[in-house]
């Protein structure tokens, strides 16, 4: 019988609910400790798993004996924790976004490539039903050939998600274009088959910064604070000291292989769902609603005015988080940290959505000029394509 693997948590946080998924003992992986900086977390984490061992010291993760780790700390420190577990030998995970800078995001898929360790970057969506199923519509040949994606992203619960903690500040995400937006960014990349070269967007703080109700959240969690009564924005209450990121933004990007996207991203709408529209040159697809009984519509002949889809797919339902997509994400980690081989996520895919982000924030803070993606050395794509492969490294 193969021993389970031994898995570390660096960051208990937000997304310290994908612990449940990584610690399975018995059946394959086990977390063995948890490493957090904050008083809380520890507790959280040694109530969650009484049988990790809990530290606040990076080291005395590195030094465990490790199999894997799961990299869940806040996004501007996931270079700084993920380049050490690279370094030490530990398959990584690292939470989406990659990084908040192109510098940092670069630097965990440099380390990666340079210690021969397998790292994971965990964009979940590529593993939500709605996209899958989109995704595989668009391979079957109903639309044709992709030319054109829009995404509309209706972030109903901003007020409460992204604008009472550290998610807004600019020191923290560089902008929610990049650390919400990097999903969709990722998306729109891996729908359309090709990487944004260039990308000029436009926003404002529109709404929150107006408001005057504010508090100090620190030590707290989203749910003890949020609230679909938290209506409308302009009466919410105890937002972040500091706000300094969009509350609003729109960008367009030019796709390497001529496809033509647009993004556009709300924080104070009364409702919470994507909208993806992709056009093809034989017809087009859209969803309505992006969860588990919603549907993603199909037409594909020429009518006046409006007319009822010629295909309706439901969107299919999984267990565990966003539609089944979370266990799935960890299951693959652990396979791939065990085994390698081929994932559906790209670190590649993952610093190019990452750049986009980050580049529209500049676009839109600027005079809104278009800015091209910087591009990574072609050895180093090779590596990630081929599936991080020991050999292609030389």
């Amino acid at each position: 019988m193969e021993k389970d693997l031994k898995v570390g948590i660096v960051g208990f946080g937000l997304r310290s609910g994908l612990w449940r998924h990584a610690h399975k003992p018995g059946q394959g992986s086990e977390v063995t400790i948890v490493c957090d900086v904050s008083e809380r977390g520890r507790a959280d984490a040694a109530a969650s798993i009484p049988s990790a061992r809990i530290t606040d010291d990076l080291e005395e993760l590195l030094a465990s004996g490790l199999d894997a780790v799961l990299v869940l700390t806040p996004d501007n420190q996931h270079a700084a924790v993920a380049v050490r577990t690279l370094k030490a030998g530990i398959a990584t995970f690292c939470e989406k976004p990659l990084d908040i800078t192109v510098e940092a995001a670069d630097l965990i898929l440099k380390t990666a490539y340079e210690t021969g360790t397998r790292l994971y970057v965990g964009h979940n969506m590529r593993h939500m039903p709605v996209v899958v199923q989109m995704r595989q519509i668009i391979q079957e040949g109903t639309i044709g050939e992709v030319k054109a994606i829009w995404c509309r992203h209706f972030v109903g619960d901003g007020g409460d998600y992204y604008f009472k903690d550290w998610h807004a500040q600019r020191a923290n995400v560089t902008s929610l274009l990049l650390q919400k937006g990097a999903h969709d960014i990722d998306v729109i990349h891996w729908l359309a088959g090709a990487y944004t070269k260039r990308v000029a967007a436009v926003g404002d703080l529109a709404v929150y910064g107006n408001v005057t109700n504010r508090g100090n959240n620190a030590g707290k969690r989203m749910g003890e604070w949020f609230s679909v009564d938290n209506w409308p924005p302009t009466e919410q209450k105890d937002l972040a000291e500091v706000i300094d990121v969009e509350d609003i933004s729109m960008m367009n990007m030019v796709l390497d292989n001529g496809v033509l996207a647009s993004y556009q991203q709300c924080h104070f709408t009364p409702d919470y769902w994507r909208n993806y529209t992709i056009i093809g040159t034989k017809g087009r697809i859209e969803n309505f609603g992006d969860g588990p009984g919603n549907t993603i519509n199909v037409w594909t002949s020429r009518t006046s005015g409006y007319a009822a889809p010629d295909e309706v797919h439901t969107i299919q339902d999984g267990d565990g988080g966003h539609g089944g997509a979370d266990p799935r994400l960890i299951e693959e980690f652990l396979r791939f940290a065990a085994q390698g081989g081929p994932t559906q996520t790209s670190p590649v895919a993952a610093r190019q959505a990452v750049v986009a982000g980050i580049l529209a924030a500049e676009s839109l803070r600027g005079d809104g000029c278009a800015r091209d993606v910087p591009a990574l050395p072609d050895g180093l794509v090779a590596y990630f394509d081929a599936g991080q492969p020991a050999l292609i490294r030389d």
